[in-house]
């Protein structure tokens, strides 16, 4: 059984299903517009200079949020890529 963390855990190389969104209201529609659905596949694209923001592959695309909001996204670790 796999355990659940936050998306700012998410290192390179690995896979993960998004699990639950532990936010309300316009934040969570948010989420939800940009993708951030809960059953979604997401993975670590890059992080800036100073790891805030951090970009994420989601849906064919790429997406940059704060740490502040990525926290609020839990995740199931599904895959690690060897490099």
């Amino acid at each position: 059984m796999s355990s659940i963390f936050s998306l700012t855990d998410l290192r390179n190389g690995q896979k993960a299903i998004i699990r639950s969104i532990e936010v309300n209201g316009l934040n969570r529609r948010r989420f939800f517009d940009l993708g951030f659905i809960p059953g979604t596949e997401v993975s670590l694209a890059f992080k800036s200079p100073l790891a805030d923001p951090i970009a994420y592959n989601i849906r064919g695309t790429v997406i940059a949020i704060r740490n502040e909001e990525a926290k609020n996204i839990k995740v199931e670790i599904i895959s690690e890529i060897n490099k």
